[in-house]
């Protein structure tokens, strides 16, 4: 695969001259784990399922990388491929990520919710050589889906699957022979290191354009994220990071997978979320540390307190991906005993704001925190001319952590020649310089920190005999922050109800969380002058109807 990762050269030298970019990349920091802490306990896994724990050392996790990414090498994976990964937070996505970075193959990460639609889009556009799925999980047959999948897909040479029975099993090809031990092991293992620069992860983010877009991200504008962050929030070698948020998500990749390597700490993972889970976690392992969407949040702290079951061990909640209302700020500090931080960012650039640790409780709900070093924002006009603090516009981002680019679109990477990106959010900036996410200039809802592609699920609705017009809209969730409604117009003598939406959704075989949870029938929308539906009345219609 080419990359047009054509973001990252003309700030390698800036960022490098201020230490923004360390030249580091994850086999560095997993090679001074495994030589300066063979025998510290670097991953803890467990499959909620059954409560069945898998453990790693530092000196076991580097082994078993070596080993699966000797393993890829057999199947033909070379430097600059893509391999493809389906699996919850389980072990195997761990290591799969740390082999791929041994041989200079490129990972990207995919949402376990996702089905033929996406994957198919995604898997044929990122040019996949390799896609790596759980056999079964929740219930589904990802191995069936993706033997599917693979027939429309000639660059994809190979299906495997954790837990597989067959040929294609994760064991059989990767993690069972001790491919590390075999005669040219280091030659594979060393040849094809790849660079601080080089693309390292491909990893899809909805939004506009009516398409997943690919953001290439190198190890450079991860670390320079990871660092910071880390040394803001007091992190380091002695803590545990209790990881339930996908790490197919950049939440969990870079929090749950990355920054625990880098720092030499410990990572605790939780493949479906269970509060009750959790908590049995974070108190056997010693936990200190989380990072996750405000549900979490709300279903941790309600099921400590329910429970009596007290945390102690956990320092700080970082809460990201919607507004944290105020009363659950109290509640989560007195149930848990935490301090609650705010956060915002985004798959191109990783968590770039964050209230500080010392701040007072009420930053963490009016807020979503100050830059990280490194960080520049810019809250702007419809010209790009600054706005006073207070006013609210359009938020720019000048960062080192920002992405490369989308793959083979770089017509959207949204960036200027000055280095600003265009978030597609609105904003305002307070006089300390703390931002406030205002609204959304792009046409995506977050459902409990999932983005849901607007432009799709409405182009798909369209396609429905009874549809002649159809916005989908947000309106506010308690514990998810939002969730969508289809506000649909039947065409003249046609209905619709919510069970025949869902079915008709199910039919594309789209992910669950895309499908509206709310359907309102009108016989108008409102629009302006010109025909362009009006959604903020729609909005604020559903909101009044809430009240």
């Amino acid at each position: 695969m080419k990359f047009d990762a054509v973001l990252i050269p003309p700030r390698r030298a800036a960022a490098v001259a201020a230490g923004f970019w360390p030249d580091r990349t994850i086999n560095d920091a997993l090679d001074d784990g495994a030589r300066h802490a063979p025998d510290k306990l670097a991953l803890t896994a467990m499959r909620a399922e059954d409560g069945s724990l898998t453990r790693f050392t530092y000196r076991e996790l580097a082994r078993m990388a070596d080993r699966v990414g000797v393993g890829l090498a057999r199947l033909g994976v070379g430097a600059g491929d893509v391999v493809a990964c389906q699996l919850p937070n389980w072990w195997q996505f761990t290591v799969m990520y740390l082999a791929c970075s041994r041989i200079g193959a490129v990972m990207n990460p995919l949402m376990p919710i996702f089905r033929e639609r996406e994957l198919g889009f995604m898997l044929a556009h990122g040019e996949a050589k390799v896609f790596v799925v759980p056999r079964l999980f929740r219930g589904f047959d990802h191995e069936q889906m993706a033997l599917g999948l693979q027939a429309q897909l000639p660059l994809l040479e190979h299906v495997i699957a954790v837990d597989g029975a067959g040929d294609n099993s994760f064991e059989r090809l990767l993690s069972g022979p001790a491919w590390e031990q075999e005669a040219d092991a280091q030659t594979i293992l060393t040849r094809h290191r790849p660079g601080p620069d080089d693309v390292t992860q491909l990893i899809y983010t909805s939004g506009t354009t009516g398409e997943p877009k690919g953001a290439m991200h190198s190890a450079n504008t991860l670390f320079s994220n990871i660092l910071p962050y880390a040394e803001r929030l007091g992190l380091g070698e002695s803590d545990v990071v209790l990881m339930a948020s996908p790490m197919a998500h950049q939440t969990g990749f870079m929090y749950g997978l990355m920054m625990p390597v880098i720092l030499r700490a410990g990572a605790v993972l939780l493949d479906v979320w269970e509060p009750r889970k959790a908590i049995e976690l974070i108190r056997a392992e010693g936990c200190t540390f989380t990072m996750a969407s405000t549900p979490f949040l709300t279903d941790l702290a309600r099921n400590v307190a329910d429970s009596g079951l007290a945390v102690p061990t956990l320092r700080s909640f970082l809460c990201a991906g919607a507004p944290i209302p105020g009363p659950l700020v109290e509640q989560a500090r007195a149930a848990l005993g935490a301090t609650v931080i705010s956060a915002w960012g985004m798959t191109e650039n990783g968590a770039v704001t964050t209230t500080l640790p010392g701040d007072d409780p009420e930053r963490a709900v009016h807020s979503d925190g100050c830059p990280l070093p490194g960080v520049e924002l810019k809250v702007a006009d419809v010209d790009g001319s600054a706005l006073p603090a207070g006013e609210s516009g359009r938020l720019l981002l000048r960062a080192c952590s920002n992405f490369g680019g989308y793959l083979k679109r770089p017509q959207w990477n949204n960036t200027d020649a000055e280095g600003w990106f265009d978030t597609g959010d609105l904003a305002r900036l307070d006089e300390r310089g703390y931002v406030r996410i205002t609204g959304r200039s792009k046409d995506v809802i977050i459902r409990g920190g999932e983005n849901i592609p607007v432009v799709e699920i409405e182009a798909l609705l369209y396609k429905h005999p009874a549809v002649q017009q159809v916005a989908i809209v947000a309106y506010p969730d308690e514990r998810l922050g939002e969730r969508a409604c289809a506000v649909v117009v039947p065409k003249p003598g046609q209905t619709l109800d919510m069970a025949g939406l869902v079915a008709f959704l199910k039919e594309q075989k789209i992910a669950q969380q895309y499908i509206p949870e709310r359907l309102e029938l009108r016989d108008a929308m409102p629009a302006t002058p010109s025909g362009k539906i009006q959604k903020f009345k729609l909005r604020e219609a559903l909101r009044a109807a809430q009240a």
